[in-house]
């Protein structure tokens, strides 16, 4: 699923359109209502990717993210997941002209979030800077995406294996990531539909496994060698939420099986699901099976809230009646909220049976709009 919600609500901020809550973050509708510049490129129709190319930046379109996931470990068995995103929004289809060397149409946010499992500890940081001056950017060779000294680098078009620099006052990350799977085109061939508008879609794919494996360091300074699996999702577009759409849950897992579940559930304000809800089944294989709002059925089993009030649902069922697929969904941690310019819940997560609650899997799940209250 995008990550629409940061982008939207920065590009808000700068330019006075997103609606804070009174609990101190950015409400959803408000922040990805209205209509972008009609000079910007949307996602209408489907289109030829072409790796690695791809990998680098779309400046046409407003909005676009480099994101990854993953859960690594340590030899003794510590457990550890993390979380690095960079945000490109374009605040104007084309740069107006200045003279200022600070001038620019690009600003860029990054994301970043450790949590210790074992010790219960989520850490997470905000970054943002303007795309001038060498800030922050997207080269192609060597390929790069930089957000002052975080870096998501590799080599020149962009190919792996990439490395991943991210350094804050809390933790440090230190990966290497390399693909164990071609990437996967998400919706009609790439082209992610998100409602029912023309434009209002993203181009989406996803790399869903990448090994992984260096260090981690925490606040006590201790610095651990890891390994484990990653996820990369890619998208770009110029779109916004529907405006019954309010949030989403989305999860990312790779099961034990050799298949990797992507699915997203957007919210409407009544809480119903949104039948442009969508997501991919992918087999060890590669074989992709694409599913829709009525593939799935995700139900609430338990629920956590936050100290601004936010009340999230923490485990989940999660069915696949055509895939046999009988999933309990749950936070290895329950406070993995995100307190950065918008509040989410974004964390790390354990797969098992719904049934009999054998260990199925690992992944990622990400909550936003549930306000306080909800």
């Amino acid at each position: 699923m995008p990550r629409l919600l940061a982008i939207a609500c920065v590009a808000g901020i700068i330019l006075g359109g997103c609606g804070r809550r009174d609990t101190g973050g950015i409400d959803v509708a408000s922040a990805l209502g209205g209509e972008a510049d009609a000079g910007f490129a949307r996602a209408t129709q489907p289109r030829t990717f072409a790796f690695p190319a791809d990998h680098n930046a779309h400046p046409a379109y407003r909005n676009e993210w480099w994101y990854l996931t993953g859960q690594v470990e340590a030899p003794d068995g510590e457990r550890f997941g993390y979380q690095v995103t960079f945000f490109r929004i374009a605040l104007a289809p084309e740069a107006a002209p200045r003279d200022s060397a600070w001038a620019t149409r690009q600003l860029w946010m990054g994301h970043a979030a450790l949590t210790e499992i074992d010790a219960q500890v989520h850490h997470h940081a905000q970054r943002l800077a303007r795309g001038a001056l060498e800030l922050a950017g997207q080269r192609r060779e060597p390929f790069a995406v930089w957000l002052e000294d975080w870096s998501l680098s590799g080599n020149d078009g962009g190919d792996f294996p990439w490395e991943l620099a991210i350094r804050t006052d809390d933790f440090a990350l230190a990966l290497t990531l390399e693909p164990q799977r071609e990437p996967v085109l998400q919706g009609d061939a790439g082209l992610s539909q998100k409602s029912a508008a023309a434009g209002n879609a993203s181009y989406y794919y996803s790399i869903t496994r990448l090994a992984t494996r260096g260090e981690i360091s925490t606040g006590d300074g201790e610095t651990t060698a890891v390994s484990g699996s990653s996820w990369l999702d890619r998208e770009w577009s110029t779109s916004a939420l529907g405006a019954d759409q309010v949030g989403w849950d989305w999860f990312s897992l790779q099961l034990a099986s050799g298949d990797d579940l992507m699915l997203y559930r957007l919210r409407l304000r009544d809480g119903a699901t949104d039948p442009y809800s969508a997501g991919s089944l992918v087999r060890g294989d590669n074989d992709t099976t694409r599913l829709s709002a009525g593939d799935f059925d995700l139900e609430a089993l338990r629920w956590w809230r936050s100290p601004d009030g936010a009340r999230y649902p923490v485990a989940w069922r999660l069915r696949l009646p055509d895939a046999g697929l009988d999933l309990r969904v749950e936070a290895l941690v329950d406070d993995q909220e995100m307190a950065t310019g918008v509040r989410y819940w974004e964390g790390a997560v354990d797969v098992r049976s719904a049934t009999s609650g054998e260990p199925l899997g690992r992944g990622y799940l990400e909550m936003t709009g549930y306000d306080r209250g909800s």
